[in-house]
């Protein structure tokens, strides 16, 4: 069994979102922890866990990042925590994956399936094993009480329900613990 850890600074952990539905919002969580755990180097069966800190929010706009944590969407006081954990890592062909799992926003979950696409492994110059994936796909906020709204004078929904998840994260293998 090996165990791999998100390396926090080669990852990113964004989202997107329809802003008046013109135009798109992009945001991102800084503080986030992972790991997978695999039986072989194909990682087909990993098993997934990922928790990012609700209240670590950006999207480059202070008012706007403070109602995001507010009741209104996150709620991060009170949920400070947003989690996956998954049921299913299939490989659907060469380097790409379905993950399957359990998300938590706020105290919902829900299940959600996501396309990862592995871009390799390797050894860095400290000895290191690392490998990367990209992960995407979406979620619909409503789902998971992240309710508030707002519709312009001339009817134009301000935040769009559809949120679009884009990760891009580095793992590093550590080292076996020997019993």
């Amino acid at each position: 069994m090996a165990t791999w850890n998100i390396d926090p600074t080669h990852s990113e952990i964004q989202f997107k979102v329809k802003h008046l539905v013109i135009s798109t919002v992009t945001g991102n969580f800084k503080s986030f922890n992972g790991s997978l755990e695999t039986e072989d180097d194909s990682f087909e069966n990993a098993s997934v866990t990922f928790e990012a800190d609700t209240d670590s929010i950006t999207t480059n706009n202070a008012d706007r990042d403070n109602h995001l944590k507010s009741d209104d969407f996150f709620n991060a006081e009170e949920f400070p925590k947003m989690t996956f954990e998954s049921t299913s890592f299939t490989n659907t062909g060469n380097n790409t994956y379905e993950l399957t799992g359990n998300l938590t926003i706020r105290d919902i979950t829900k299940e959600v399936s996501l396309n990862v696409e592995h871009g390799g492994t390797v050894d860095d110059p400290y000895g290191q094993t690392k490998a990367g994936f990209e992960i995407n796909g979406s979620i619909n906020r409503k789902e998971f009480g992240l309710k508030w709204n707002a519709v312009t004078e001339a009817g134009s929904v301000v935040v769009a329900d559809e949120v679009k998840l884009q990760l891009n994260v580095q793992v590093v293998e550590s080292e076996p613990v020997e019993a």
